[in-house]
């Protein structure tokens, strides 16, 4: 295919992340066709999109401002092609954090694909409070809260769309580093992952998801994407509903298995599959017709994701405990719209039933 003759064309040693990331937006113009006013892919989901292995790095920089370059550049690269396929503007919001750092909301509300989408990256130093130094202990970080507060810096970058067509899948993303002086030696470790939050269940759409992300886990650990698939599982799980919030994807977190380079390129690499992953899924169904009836349960379906975020989700809690949080951007990922009934219950076998079987009972995709 044409984006893997471009990439045979590249070598991989002397790409800057900036040049991976154009590679990615390259990977995601997939040739699509029009029918019955739907874009389409001319066939089935690509199956040799696939972003070079990222190389583990030999480096004096320290890592955490390599991780901001990155970061920033795949913000950049995201937008750039969400608003190409939007054809609306993300409004650029900088900011910065009183107690140190700051960082750059990207937020595209009412758009004409997208009724909300945001992309942040944040870069917070500081001193760090004992609930969430409480809140590290109880993970087994070697942390002895009493002796703190312990200096801290945390860079990462989310990534949140809510679509206003019920059958495009919402989806998230989260790439985070974070380090703490305990005095005595540093101690650091890498978070995040991605998942798909769909309203109406495709399957080739789950599958095209979960291969990309496992595609990025086999370039750098064969048990990554198994033990990170499960994980994922386990953690988007709604225990007071019994039920996932969506199809899954990878997620982990306090990863310090190997050394911080080897990380940092597996980040990478995960980072620059979003597109790839997700744009293919966009073109497919962004025009697809829906009815009234559909959009009420993707309101629905969004109640869900609202609930999870307050009150089970690790990222808003320790953001909520930080001193001088950025409270709007925490809330990015909150849909603009959602929805509750009292003991709504979809009909037996419908599409909706269908979602919820697979939601009380994740299964494996590839």
């Amino acid at each position: 295919m044409f984006a893997s003759r471009i990439l045979r064309r590249i070598s991989v040693r002397t790409l800057s992340s900036y040049n991976y990331t154009k590679a990615a937006a390259i990977l995601a113009n997939s040739p699509l066709d029009k029918k019955d006013g739907i874009l389409q892919l001319s066939s089935s989901y690509p199956k040799d999109v696939s972003i070079p292995k990222i190389v583990v790095e030999t480096s004096t920089t320290p890592l955490r401002i390599r991780m901001e370059q990155f970061i920033r550049n795949l913000q950049e690269s995201i937008v750039r092609e969400i608003e190409t396929i939007d054809g609306k503007k993300f409004l650029i919001d900088r900011w910065e954090r009183t107690q140190g750092g700051g960082g750059v909301s990207c937020i595209l509300q009412n758009g004409n694909v997208f009724e909300k989408a945001g992309v942040n990256v944040s870069i917070v130093h500081g001193d760090l409070p004992e609930p969430a130094l409480q809140q590290m202990k109880s993970r087994q970080k070697d942390i002895d809260p009493s002796k703190g507060p312990f200096p801290f810096f945390a860079l990462g970058i989310s990534i949140v769309m809510h679509p206003h067509n019920p059958h495009v899948p919402t989806i998230h993303l989260n790439y985070r580093y974070f380090e703490i002086d305990s005095g005595s030696s540093k101690i650091w470790w890498f978070g995040g992952g991605s998942d798909l939050t769909p309203s109406y269940l495709y399957e080739e759409d789950a599958i095209h998801f979960h291969e990309t992300l496992k595609d990025a886990c086999d370039k750098h650990d064969l048990t990554y994407y198994p033990k990170f698939k499960k994980w994922c599982d386990d953690y988007f799980f709604l225990k007071h509903r019994e039920e996932s919030r969506g199809v899954g994807g990878i997620f982990f977190d306090d990863l310090d298995d190997k050394s911080e380079e080897e990380i940092f390129a597996f980040v990478k690499q995960c980072g620059l599959s979003f597109l790839p992953s997700y744009t293919p899924l966009i073109k497919r169904r962004m025009n697809a017709k829906f009815t009234e009836n559909e959009k009420m349960w993707q309101q629905l379906r969004r109640g869900r994701y609202v609930e999870f975020n307050l009150i089970w989700d690790r990222g808003t809690k320790f953001g909520l405990q930080t001193p001088g949080a950025r409270i709007e951007s925490i809330f990015m990922s909150l849909p603009l719209t959602a929805r509750w009934e009292y003991q709504h219950k979809p009909i037996e076998n419908s599409r909706e039933d269908e979602l919820l079987k697979v939601l009380k009972h994740p299964r494996d995709w590839v």
